[in-house]
């Protein structure tokens, strides 16, 4: 909770207004039954009318008054828990932003839905439970106890005792009930698996015809959580009948005990009418109290799970070097500083010995991994489905962190640099085009806010994707369903190589980000490109010869190492696994 607490202390002042409701709501609660009897034992039974009047008049203003506090109560007790809740979910959403993929790893995209949206929840509703029901329990209790002291001392003792019977109830019945919650909330986190499943990987269901084994599973995984809750529901159905039994019991004996000392003249009628009140008052407000202390548990277990994501570590926070040596950022330095003197480009993207290893994997994915990348070139990486292409480009993006070596842009650790910071300089086109629910325009936006016409104009025709929206009637306000799935593979693939175009960035990053074009757009697409990103270091991963085969620099790896470096054709000369990637690729009379 002390990770949260900072999210509701903003709150203060209105929760300290809220306490003050709180307290003229239990006085008035209270005064009323006192009231009562008042008007019973010195009205009524007196015959005073006048008294009946007067008294009455006092009751309806505090009866007018206790409302109005219970309506703001409420009220401010909504008001609070809602603007928490939303201030964590706010908080909860930037962190996840932030994570690398290990750290996301680490909670599962199942579990955090769970927490965004079921955790915080509980604990929105824990604390609307604490303030309605928990926080009166002992202000009424003592009082109610106090007052129905002072009427009577043999029927205080008695509803002191059935309070201490409930609170055992209560107590048994949490002891049994808390587990069943920490469960509900782990299964929650099941369901949203299965579900996310179900829906993403629909095609692959259909496709093998696994509709009916997907039913089944997800069905076991419903029917687990709803024997959880009906065993709860159980508990909860059971015990409120016996609470209610007890306090109709206690309310027989407060009219026996009573009416028997009222005939011996040794207590008034409306004294036993006010016990009575006390008794269901406090009776009541402690149940709710009991049962608060049931339902607080299971948002505690929300809260540490919330907590443990924002406690979790920033994969590039602000000013965050770690595991990034002095002697590796030295070294690094001197590589920097020794190629801008040997060369009139200072490389802007440099690997120094970088090596990496997944989570949970036995061996590592890089091994050693040395180059550069420069301003004003293309720099290429190829090689066998697992050699870790890809990966270089996510270690590049900051998403995962490097184990040994170190990655410098603009002769600076990427980390030491801010997230923010790190990926404003780079324009990344992903293996998989990703489109946002929007239009053409929303996605374009993504690249560059403030972005005009114009400059998405320009972007799209580099990516060759203008004409395509030039035919539709609606142009850059094209509606883009979501993921994109009202567009093609290739279309997709151009839209968001012109997210990436219209930022303009210091370092172009395409991950395999050509596959779904042909070869003829791909051409075209490579020529207007070269033409616009001179300014810019371009690093391409691909798997086709064909759109590297004019890179300044190609990098070959094999099995995570680098086994070959140079251009097209140093590398036809020399490089056997680049040679049998061609060979796989090109004609003969391109190998020629």
């Amino acid at each position: 909770m002390k990770t949260l607490m900072p999210y509701l202390t903003k709150y203060k002042k209105s929760t300290a207004l809220l306490c003050v409701l709180l307290f003229v709501q239990v006085m008035g609660t209270l005064y009323i039954p006192t009231l009562i009897a008042d008007i019973v034992n010195n009205g009524i039974v007196k015959g005073d009318v006048n008294y009946v009047w007067k008294v009455g008049e006092i009751m309806l203003g505090a009866a007018v008054a206790t409302a109005a506090a219970s309506v703001l109560v409420t009220y401010f007790s909504a008001w609070i828990s809602m603007s928490f809740a939303t201030d964590v979910r706010g908080a909860l959403f930037r962190k996840v932003q932030g994570f690398t993929i290990n750290e996301f790893n680490q909670f599962g995209s199942a579990s955090l839905i769970t927490r965004s949206t079921s955790d915080i929840t509980q604990i929105q509703q824990g604390y609307s439970i604490i303030v309605e029901l928990l926080l009166p329990a002992p202000f009424m209790t003592v009082a109610g106890l106090i007052l129905a002291f002072s009427k009577d001392r043999t029927l205080a003792l008695m509803l002191l005792g059935f309070m201490l019977v409930i609170l055992l109830i209560m107590f048994y019945v949490a002891r049994i009930i808390l587990p069943i919650f920490e469960k509900m909330q782990a299964m929650m986190d099941k369901i949203n698996l299965t579900v996310r499943e179900s829906i993403i990987g629909v095609r692959v269901i259909r496709s093998f015809n696994r509709a009916e084994f997907e039913k089944k599973r997800s069905d076991a995984t419903f029917t687990d959580y709803a024997a959880l809750a009906i065993k709860s529901n159980k508990i909860f159905a059971v015990l409120m009948p016996l609470i209610m039994l007890l306090m109709d019991v206690f309310t027989v004996l407060i009219i026996w005990i009573g009416g028997n000392q009222a005939a011996a003249g040794s207590m008034g009628i409306g004294d036993i009418m006010a016990i009575m009140e006390y008794a269901v008052l406090t009776l009541m407000y402690l149940l709710m109290g009991s049962a608060a202390f049931i339902f607080i548990p299971r948002a505690q277990t929300s809260a540490k799970r919330i907590a443990a994501v924002l406690d979790a570590g920033d994969g590039l926070s602000e000013n965050k070097a770690s595991g990034a040596s002095t002697a590796d950022a030295a070294d690094s330095d001197d590589e920097a500083v020794s190629q801008e003197n040997n060369s009139s480009v200072q490389p802007k993207v440099v690997f120094k010995n970088v090596s990496f290893r997944y989570a949970g994997a036995e061996e590592a994915v890089l091994h050693d991994i040395s180059f550069s990348a420069k301003a004003g070139e293309t720099t290429a990486i190829i090689g066998s489905t697992g050699s870790g292409k890809s990966t270089i480009a996510n270690l590049l993006m900051g998403l995962y962190e490097i184990d040994s070596g170190c990655i410098m842009i603009d002769g600076r650790d990427v980390r030491s640099c801010g997230r923010d910071e790190l990926r404003s300089k780079i324009g990344y086109v992903p293996q998989k085009a990703f489109l946002f629910s929007g239009t053409i325009a929303d996605n374009l936006r993504h690249g560059k806010k403030e972005a005009t016409i114009e400059e998405m104009r320009h972007a799209a025709d580099i990516a060759q994707i203008d004409e395509f929206i030039e035919k539709g009637d609606m142009g850059f306000d094209q509606p883009v369903s979501q993921g994109g799935s009202n567009f093609s593979g290739g279309q997709k693939q151009r839209i968001a190589i012109a997210r990436a175009l219209i930022r303009q960035p210091e370092i172009f990053l395409f991950d395999d980000s050509f596959s779904a074009l042909d070869f003829k757009t791909d051409a075209r697409l490579r020529a207007a490109l070269a033409a616009e990103v001179t300014d810019s270091a371009v690093i391409i991963v691909a798997q086709r010869i064909s759109t590297i085969i004019s890179a300044d620099q190609i990098i070959v790896l094999d099995d995570g190492r680098i086994v070959g470096r140079g251009t097209h054709r140093e590398l036809m000369d020399g490089c056997t696994v680049y040679q049998q990637i061609a060979e796989s690729q090109l004609s003969e009379e391109e190998l020629a």
